[in-house]
């Protein structure tokens, strides 16, 4: 029997939020709305929208001893995500820079701050989660050398979640794990590098999945979503249509959803129609973990 239906290892970051009219270009001012601080951070926001969506959910993940660090860890315990794999100190808490423009579409610049103190010794020292754990899901805002470890720490008969974001290459142990690994455009593009040489993302997903995961998701906005698995072979799963307010953390309630319905024994393509109604309501408000719904805003999976 598990403890924990989801353990997420990642971030935690204070997001910083101005609407703007449009993005500046180089070298360019424009003016905004006044400042929002929202808790935020992909680790943080995977383990909130899990635990909203009634999963047993834990977090590890670094934050520094400071005001930022209180609000993630007050964030946290109010969803209802077990905190006793967070850690306090050693750096301050990672922040992201996020614009907001008119149609909802963000950008985003993150100083890591803690989130890159995650070290391979604190994946270690927390073995203890990880077989407490039905599934595993990490990102890439906490150093690779950690995810690495977090794959080497997992539990024989855990399910291994990555989200590469931001995108980097992958070590094959890492690849081999993933069941499934979720991206979307860009990121499939820069994982595939050199071998992305189609702009289909039917291909693009088949092509992930030759690199050796167990299984593939390819987001692609309001075009759905991709599924694919050694087993079978690429599914298209329809988008939820509604009107996007803001797509801050979207993709975290996305991955979030997903983990969690899989580790509940759903097949892949039934879990990402589940995940895709969860992010739909989260496009439909503003900010990251103040958007993500209830199990019972989303309706019986």
């Amino acid at each position: 029997m598990y403890d924990y239906d989801l353990l997420v290892v990642g971030s935690a970051n204070a997001d910083l939020v101005i609407g703007v009219e449009r993005r500046p270009a180089a070298g360019e001012t424009v003016l905004g709305s006044d400042l929002a601080v929202h808790p935020g951070g992909k680790g943080a926001n995977q383990a909130v929208a899990a635990a909203r969506l009634g999963a047993r959910t834990a977090l590890l993940a670094r934050v520094g001893d400071d005001g930022h660090g209180r609000l993630l860890l007050d964030s946290q315990r109010a969803a209802g995500v077990d905190t006793v794999g967070v850690l306090v100190g050693g750096a301050p808490t990672g922040v992201a820079l996020i614009t907001v423009d008119p149609s909802g579409d963000n950008s985003i610049v993150v100083s890591p701050g803690a989130n890159g103190r995650l070290t391979p010794g604190d994946v270690r020292a927390a073995v203890s989660l990880f077989h407490a754990s039905r599934v595993v899901s990490t990102q890439l805002e906490i150093p690779l050398e950690t995810v690495l470890e977090v794959v080497r720490n997992l539990s024989p008969d855990s399910r291994f979640v990555l989200n590469p974001s931001p995108p980097r290459p992958l070590p094959t142990e890492v690849l081999a794990a993933c069941d499934p690994l979720i991206v979307n455009e860009h990121e499939a593009k820069v994982i595939l590098g050199d071998a992305c040489v189609s702009d289909e993302p039917e291909d693009w997903t088949r092509l992930l999945l030759a690199k050796g995961p167990r299984s593939v998701v390819v987001t692609l906005g309001a075009e759905g979503s991709l599924v694919a698995s050694s087993s079978g072979g690429v599914t298209r799963v329809a988008a939820v249509k509604v009107d996007a307010v803001d797509t801050t953390g979207a993709g975290d309630a996305f991955t979030a959803a997903l983990a969690f319905r899989l580790g509940a024994g759903a097949g892949l393509a039934e879990a990402a129609a589940y995940a895709s109604r969860v992010g739909a309501v989260a496009v439909t408000r503003k900010g990251a973990q103040d958007s993500f719904p209830t199990a019972e805003e989303v309706g019986a999976p």
